[in-house]
């Protein structure tokens, strides 16, 4: 059976550890959390593609069995940098990995160190918290190339027929002094054109469209530096043909903020 691929919104900082008298992350929670039982069977393991891993001049894939943490946040509890998600590596997936992009002539290393950072370990913990399915992360290239990355993605996609479930992790909204009042009208222009861009057209429409993302609506706002955006491009190579849903929408968090998920396949 096919696993689908996804871009998800994964938040900010350490947020499944902390209070949210808001609801911020009420809508994204359950979107994670509804994941495991919308998939065709339990993935052999998780390919997590994270905006917060960014390498120049190739891509680099984790391949330690039990990866350590990366605590890429600043400002939090003490407790949060304490966190541990034990899920372990797979050196057969990252060798996996590197063989289909070697394949396609792009450039690729192992990391037999990286641990996880939060773009990976906080969705994972929300979709699968007790830790058992193996996860492996990918980093992006600093070009941000969409087409580019668009090929990486392409070039993962038999992934999913060895039952391997792709997360791009990003943030469909990723301004930092925009998570406010200040950012809810251009948010929710930029999301109004991902709708459209991705649900409402074929696949070689959607490349066209997300190749010129950055004269969407509101784009530079939305994104000063696209790193959290390409993570997107690559669930969309990974997609190929396949249709793409909306699993996760939200306008009033954040001071009314327009952020989106999405479900390739």
């Amino acid at each position: 059976m096919r696993q689908p691929a996804y871009f998800i919104s994964h938040g900010g900082g350490p947020w499944p550890w902390m209070p949210d008298p808001d609801g911020n992350y009420t809508n994204l929670a359950q979107a994670l959390r509804d994941i495991p039982a919308a998939l065709p069977q339990a993935p052999r393991a998780i390919l997590m593609v994270s905006a917060h891993w960014i390498t120049r001049d190739q891509v680099k894939v984790s391949g330690h069995p039990q990866p350590g943490m990366v605590y890429d946040y600043h400002g939090f509890p003490a407790d949060t940098y304490e966190i541990h998600y034990t899920a372990p590596g797979s050196p057969r997936l990252a060798a996996r990995v590197h063989s289909l992009l070697s394949a396609k002539d792009i450039p690729v290393s192992e990391d037999t160190r990286r641990g996880y950072d939060h773009g990976a370990f906080v969705p994972a913990y929300v979709m699968y918290p007790k830790a058992r399915i193996p996860m492996v992360q990918l980093s992006i290239n600093a070009h941000f190339d969409p087409n580019w990355h668009h090929a990486l993605g392409a070039a993962l996609q038999p992934l999913r027929d060895e039952n391997i479930l792709i997360i791009g992790s990003g943030l469909s909204f990723h301004n930092m002094r925009g998570f406010n009042a200040a950012g809810a009208e251009p948010s929710a222009r930029f999301d109004a054109w991902l709708q459209q861009s991705l649900v409402d057209q074929p696949a070689d429409q959607r490349k066209a469209s997300l190749a010129r993302w950055a004269q969407a609506p509101a784009a530079r706002i939305c994104h000063p530096m696209e790193d959290h955006l390409v993570p997107l491009f690559v669930a969309n190579g990974a997609a190929g043909d396949d249709p793409v849903s909306c699993i996760q929408h939200d306008t009033r968090g954040f001071g009314g903020l327009t952020i989106s998920s999405f479900r390739f396949g």
